[in-house]
C-alpha cells in the first residue's frame, strides 16, 4: 500500500458514532504491539514520546529525534501512522510547512497540529493559524500525500470547565476557519462535558476528536456524543510506568 493510499484509508477510519480509537504510543515497540493486537492505525503522543526520552513536553524533544522515532515506527508497521507534531517546531508558516514535509517523508500520513503558542502564552490568532494550516496543506500536495491534518485547539485544555460553555463560540469559529484552511479533523482535548461535545460534533463540518480524560471513560459513551476519533493521550504511557513500577515492587 502506498503512502497516499494509507492516508486515504486513515481518513476513512473517522466515522461519526463509530470513532477511531487511538492509544497513543511513543516508540516502534509500542506501535508493533498495537498493530499486532489489531489496531487499524497508530498515533504517537508528544507528551509520552518526550517523557520516554527524558524531555519535557512542548517541543523540548529535538525535531530530529522526533523524526527518527517516527521513521522507525513507520517502517515497523503496515498500518497508517499519524504523528503528534505539536506546533510544527516553528511559528512562520513556511518553516512549519518544511518541517511537516520532513514528517511526510518519514512515512507518516497524518499529524496533530495545535494552535497553542508553544513556549509562550495563549493561542495563535485564528488568522495566523489559518496561514500555518494552508502552508501545511500546500506542502502535502507537493508531496502527493493527502496528509490528514488533525487541527487541535487548546481552548479547553487546562482551563476551568465552568468556562467551557462560554468558549464554545470561539471553538466553533476556529473549527470553521481551520476546515476552510484544509484541516481534516477538529481536536478538542480538555472538553469533557457530554452536552458540549455533542454541540461541537453537531455544529462542526469536520470529524471531531476528543481525549479520554476526566469524566470521559467509556468509548461507547463518547461515540454517542457524535465524535469520530478518540485519543488516549499520555494515559497509556502513565499506565505503562505504573505497571513497570508494580512489577519491580512485586519482584523485590
Amino acid at each position: 500500500m502506498s503512502q497516499a493510499e494509507k492516508a486515504s484509508r486513515f481518513a476513512g477510519l473517522h466515522q461519526r458514532g463509530n470513532p477511531l480509537v487511538l492509544h497513543n504510543i511513543w516508540d516502534a515497540g509500542g506501535a508493533k504491539a498495537l498493530a499486532k493486537a489489531g489496531a487499524p492505525a497508530i498515533a504517537t503522543g508528544s507528551w509520552s514520546m518526550a517523557a520516554a526520552h527524558g524531555y519535557e513536553d512542548g517541543e523540548a524533544i529535538p525535531l530530529e529525534l522526533v523524526l527518527s522515532i517516527a521513521r522507525r515506527i513507520c517502517v515497523s508497521v503496515d498500518v497508517p501512522v499519524t504523528v503528534d507534531f505539536e506546533g510544527g517546531y516553528a511559528t512562520e508558516p513556511t518553516k512549519v510547512a518544511e518541517n511537516v514535509r520532513k514528517v511526510i517523508r518519514a512515512g507518516a500520513v497524518g499529524i496533530n497540529f495545535e494552535d497553542r503558542i508553544v513556549g509562550g502564552g495563549g493561542l495563535h490568532p485564528i488568522s495566523e493559524q489559518v496561514a500555518r494550516l494552508k502552508a501545511i496543506r500546500s506542502v502535502a500536495a507537493e508531496e502527493s500525500v493527502p496528509l490528514f491534518i488533525n487541527a487541535r485547539t487548546d481552548l479547553f485544555l487546562g482551563t476551568d470547565p465552568e468556562t467551557h460553555k462560554d468558549s464554545l463560540p470561539e471553538a466553533l469559529e476556529r473549527e470553521t476557519a481551520y476546515a476552510e484552511a484544509g484541516a481534516d479533523c477538529f481536536f478538542v482535548p480538555g472538553l469533557t462535558e457530554a452536552s458540549l461535545i455533542l454541540q461541537v460534533a453537531d455544529a462542526a463540518s469536520l470529524p471531531v476528536n476528543v481525549m479520554m480524560m476526566g469524566d470521559l471513560a467509556a468509548v461507547d459513551d463518547v461515540a454517542s456524543m457524535g465524535v469520530s476519533r478518540v485519543s488516549y493521550g499520555h494515559g497509556p504511557y502513565l499506565q505503562f510506568l505504573a505497571d513497570l513500577k508494580k512489577a519491580y515492587a512485586d519482584a523485590s
